[in-house]
């Protein structure tokens, strides 16, 4: 159960809600976000919301039986939209794509990947500058230094950055630098850095787990919606499988099911879901053909060059193609 205060908490629930609850013997917790104040309810039996709903303060009563609260639909039927100003949303009835390299490397390919991006139309570069790698001995970006130089490009052209963050002792310090935070597949389960994202007001893409559950991503998302943020987006991008013909198993399914059961815009990767390259865009279409509410891609100026998963990063040429059949079939999904 999910109450829904009037006005905002600033540490102080009303006493006569208290009061009712603990006499109820219903367990509560008070979540304060960006927009507005709740108490997430969790009775162990039936309960008659109408005995908290006309109490003073209440906005309004939720009944919400899955175990994520937060993030399900059944709260909030409306989808969220994600606002990254300037006219820029994820979410609603605009198809997001995000691009750019794994990994970030120099000035010139930054420049020309920034160009290629206005080229498009597209305002959202994804670039890793702290990156986990599976062996010690391999690069792992070019850290702050990294991601000032890729801001600054980024800035004078107008475009956002998405980029991962990978310890919470990091964030305070890329903070200014970063439009969007990018919890991968390694950190899904990292409640201590989900928490601490949960504290900051700026939007947070959380990526499945390796070997994620559909419920457990819809979990990590709760630990931030919990601590106050409420600008989330979910990323399917692929599942590790007992097929090895290719690198993940991307789980199309899990596009529907999420959509379904939570109010969270979905995002769709391609490149780590099959991870090889000439076939990037036949799954980025496939992407936006089950409602996906955009893509995020690993694309470089010479792919073979890229630092990091240079197999899977496709050039400019087969970007262009991507970005027109992905908008084509995004335009024919929403006339259903």
């Amino acid at each position: 159960m999910i109450i829904q205060l009037e006005n905002r908490i600033q540490d102080i629930i009303p006493a006569q809600i208290e009061t009712c609850l603990s006499q109820l013997k219903i367990p509560f917790y008070p979540v304060e976000t960006q927009k507005a104040s709740y108490l997430v309810c969790t009775p162990e039996g039936p309960f008659d919301i109408r005995l908290v709903g006309h109490l003073e303060g209440v906005k309004d009563v939720h009944i919400v039986g899955d175990k994520h609260k937060m993030v399900n639909k059944r709260w909030k039927v409306e989808d969220t939209v994600i606002d990254l100003g300037e006219g820029l949303s994820i979410g609603g009835d605009e198809f997001a794509i995000m691009a750019g390299p794994c990994s970030i490397d120099t000035a010139e390919n930054i420049e020309l990947t920034v160009s290629k991006l206005v080229e498009k139309g597209i305002r959202i570069m994804r670039g890793g500058v702290f990156k986990p790698r599976t062996s010690p001995y391999s690069f792992m970006g070019k850290g702050m230094e990294g991601l000032l130089e890729f801001y600054s490009i980024c800035k004078a052209a107008g475009i956002k950055i998405i980029t991962e963050i990978m310890e919470p002792s990091v964030l305070e310090q890329m903070y200014p630098y970063v439009d969007i935070f990018q919890v991968g597949a390694r950190n899904s389960q990292n409640f201590a850095l989900l928490e601490a994202l949960g504290k900051t007001d700026k939007p947070v893409m959380i990526k499945r787990g390796i070997s994620g559950t559909i419920d457990e991503l819809l979990f990590s998302a709760e630990y931030v919606f919990k601590n106050g943020n409420e600008r989330l987006i979910l990323c399917e991008r692929g599942i590790r499988s007992f097929e090895s013909a290719y690198r993940n198993t991307l789980d199309l399914n899990a596009v529907p099911i999420l959509k379904e059961r939570s109010h969270l815009p979905v995002i769709v990767d391609p490149s780590h879901g099959i991870g090889i390259r000439k076939h990037v865009r036949q799954m980025a279409v496939a992407g936006a053909a089950v409602g996906a509410d955009g893509v995020i891609v690993e694309m470089h100026p010479d792919p073979d060059k890229a630092l990091t998963d240079n197999k899977q990063t496709i050039g400019f040429d087969e970007f262009g193609q991507l970005v027109d059949q992905v908008r084509s079939v995004h335009q024919v999904i929403k006339g259903f």
